[in-house]
């Protein structure tokens, strides 16, 4: 180990390379806490060739890597173990190149999230991938694991947002596909076998991403549902009356809206009454000719008139819809300060989402009176946060130990619905054992044939997305 740091030092200089425990502490870090976690070194290249070095480097001297980006996720994916160099991209941060009548944008994975969404604005396009951790998170992080967040319903996920990638492989090659082109039928879908992999076929480098024109309107409202089922039929009524420019869809529990009122700073009820269930929605677009708060107070007044909701405030102006969305984002804050949480983050059809936030409270409530679902999320992509608080007056250590069994309730419920146990977060280590139980043999078969012909020594991110044998006890759900 010691002739492998002096190798990289020498490639790396001393900004590069990080060995001392007390420095290497920001990227040993873990999310949740649940992994504790070491490694050889920290590497920090600075460009594709070094990063490049850096692999061959580490192949030849036998030692495994685990890629990293911004060190947000929730899985434990970007987690490494003793012995092992984490290779961190944050000094690979140039923007290489905007091309607006392309509506592209070519960067490099260490761009901090955030600051893509203000390079494209400055260009007048419009980059739409969003979530909470935008502004640490890096780009190439959220490719490794196709990140989704709160525009999905409108552009899709990460990997929706990409044309072309440059990859590091395992054997050390370049791969190179930062074109920009939209049609390229000449073969496999490369780019998309590298996106979602969380860094165990290769290292993301950069990519060519897709730009959309810029919206120069955007209005916001949170509606006051007449019931669970309710939030299907506002979808449908507001995917139709704005023409397509629904972006967000977010459903929120009243519980979800208390835990942030109570807790968290800026957030207030915006209702005079209470209901059960909320959605926050956004309709988004550019044009002179287009009026969308009049599309949008159509839509919501129909819903008014016909029951579907029964009450709703618009934002008057970006401020206010900055605290509406406060409230959306204070909800996950807001649970942190109640206690103990068991997290899930699984997926169904949309029409199928009511269905599973009944069955699985139905579920978690008979094995533990008192407990306080909070399902809330993207609803309009079918994808539902199921987080569990624990009872009110609960010790919260003793509540997390009964984790296993509200996963299997809730997993089950799922599978039975033909859903996804993992709709955004990744697998990481955490899901492993979700993977072995849940996820299809053929599916798992020809993941490890694609991960044996990519990395055929296993250098990349070892012990995660696949499943050991035998399979591992899992710690907790994201």
């Amino acid at each position: 180990m010691t002739a492998l740091l002096q190798h990289l030092h020498a490639l790396l200089g001393d900004v590069g390379l990080i060995s001392r425990a007390e420095d290497m502490a920001p990227y040993l870090d873990e999310q949740r806490g649940l992994y504790p976690a070491a490694a050889a070194a920290v590497a920090l290249p600075a460009t594709t060739e070094q990063v490049q070095a850096v692999v061959c480097a580490c192949t030849e001297a036998g030692t495994t890597i685990v890629p990293q980006g911004g060190n947000t996720g929730l899985c434990g994916g970007a987690t490494a173990s003793p012995g092992q160099v984490i290779v961190n991209l944050r000094r690979l941060q140039r923007i290489r190149g905007i091309d607006p009548a392309n509506n592209t944008m070519t960067v490099e994975a260490g761009c901090i999230l955030s600051d893509l969404q203000q390079a494209a604005l400055a260009a007048n396009r419009y980059f739409p991938l969003s979530l909470g951790a935008e502004g640490s998170c890096q780009i190439g992080g959220n490719l490794a694991t196709n990140a989704g967040g709160v525009n999905v319903l409108r552009y899709g996920n990460a990997r929706d947002q990409v044309l072309g990638l440059e990859a590091v492989l395992a054997d050390g090659r370049i791969y190179s596909n930062l074109t920009g082109l939209r049609k390229d039928n000449t073969g496999y879908d490369l780019n998309n076998l590298l996106i979602g992999s969380e860094g165990t076929l290769g290292i993301i480098t950069a990519a060519a991403l897709k730009l959309q024109p810029r919206p120069d309107q955007s209005e916001t409202a949170l509606v006051g549902l007449r019931d669970l089922d309710a939030s299907l039929e506002l979808l449908d009524r507001a995917q139709r009356m704005s023409s397509g420019l629904l972006s967000s869809f977010e459903l929120i529990p009243r519980i979800g809206l208390e835990f942030a009122c109570r807790h968290v700073a800026g957030c207030a009820d915006p209702l005079a009454a209470v209901y059960d269930w909320y959605v926050l929605l956004v309709f988004s677009g550019s044009g002179a000719e287009l009026d969308l708060r009049a599309m949008l107070e159509r839509a919501l007044g129909q819903a008014l008139e016909d029951g579907v909701a029964h009450d709703a405030t618009v934002a008057a102006s970006e401020a206010q819809a900055k605290g509406l969305w406060r409230i959306r984002e204070g909800l996950v804050e807001g649970q942190e300060f109640e206690g103990g949480s068991i997290k899930h983050d699984i997926s169904v059809t949309v029409s199928r989402v009511p269905e599973l936030i009944r069955r699985a409270t139905a579920g978690v409530t008979a094995r533990l009176p008192g407990i306080r679902p909070c399902p809330f999320g993207h609803v309009g992509d079918g994808n539902i946060h199921f987080n569990l608080t624990q009872p009110e007056g609960a010790d919260s250590a003793e509540f997390l130990t009964l984790w296993g069994e509200f996963n299997q309730i809730v997993f089950d419920i799922v599978q039975d619905l033909g859903g996804s146990f993992s709709a955004e977060h990744g697998i990481g280590q955490l899901k492993l054992a979700q993977m072995s139980h849940y996820k299809n043999s053929v599916d798992l078969d020809l993941m490890r044939a694609i991960k044996d012909a990519l990395d055929p020594a296993g250098v990349f991110n070892p012990g995660k997305v696949l499943p050991l044998s035998p399979p591992v006890k899992p710690v907790v759900d994201a």
